[in-house]
Order: C-alpha cells, then structure tokens, then sequence
C-alpha cells in the first residue's frame, strides 16, 4: 500500500484516461463519475478497526477512526473529516438539496453529509461515505 498523501498541495491532475487506469470500474463510478454503492455492501461499513480512512483515488488522509460511528444507514458514517481534507457543494442531483462531499486533494465524490438528524455525536453531522471511495490504513503500534 502506497504511503498517505501528506502534501498541503491537490494532487496532480489526471485525465479520465489516467484515472480508468489506476482505479477499480466500481471506484471510478464513484469517485469520478458520482456514484452510490449499495448500502449494506460496503467492506467498512461495519469496520472499526483503529487507523485512519483515506482516499481510494489519491490516499490523502480524510477520517480518523475515532470520528466512525455506526448510524445503520448502511454506509460507513463519520461525525468529522480531517482538517481541510473534505470540500462540500450543493447538490441538486435528486432533485431536491443535499450537501455532496469530495476529497479536497483530488476531487473524488466521497458522499454526502448530513445535519441535525439527532446522532450522540459532536458536530451533529454524518458523513455518509461510500466504502470504495475510501481506503482504511492500520494504526501502527510504536
């Protein structure tokens, strides 16, 4: 596994082209083209394993394990993203409002993020992320 992006800068642009080579069809669908996994179906959905979740497209660092909380929603969910690791924009996809979130180096479509739907945590947000968007990196023992 490749060492995390720990650059302040984006990573370098890539073509389609360059990201159909280096992604899985399933993450391309999501990272690059918007999708949605199935819920229920995602391999950290259920995980919570100490480490840090990170980009599947550029491994830049996006959740600690510590903000991963079980919502049932069938998606991995997190009450924080890591300082300037996540953008949000409106999406008016489905037809009505939501916020999408992106990886803030790279740009892959991660999920989306809601508000005030009375979780016991923090920030009263769920980052509902998709698993293929994301790749979870073991905390090591020092």
């Amino acid at each position: 596994m490749s060492a995390p992006n720990t650059s302040a800068n984006p990573v370098q642009p890539k073509t389609e082209t360059e990201w159909r080579a280096v992604l899985s069809p399933a993450q391309f669908r999501i990272l690059r083209e918007k999708g949605t996994e199935i819920p229920g179906t995602g391999e950290y959905n259920k995980h919570f394993e100490n480490g840090v979740y990170c980009c599947a497209g550029c491994n830049t660092p996006l959740y600690k394990s510590t903000t991963k909380f079980d919502s049932g929603c069938g998606w991995p969910a997190f009450f924080e993203a890591l300082p300037g690791a996540v953008n949000r924009q409106p999406d008016l996809s489905k037809g009505y409002e939501r916020t999408e979130i992106t990886c803030a180096a790279c740009g892959g479509h991660l999920g989306h993020v809601f508000q005030n739907e009375g979780f016991d945590v923090p920030t009263n947000e769920r980052h509902c992320v998709n698993s293929v968007s994301i790749k979870f990196n073991e905390e090591q023992s020092k």
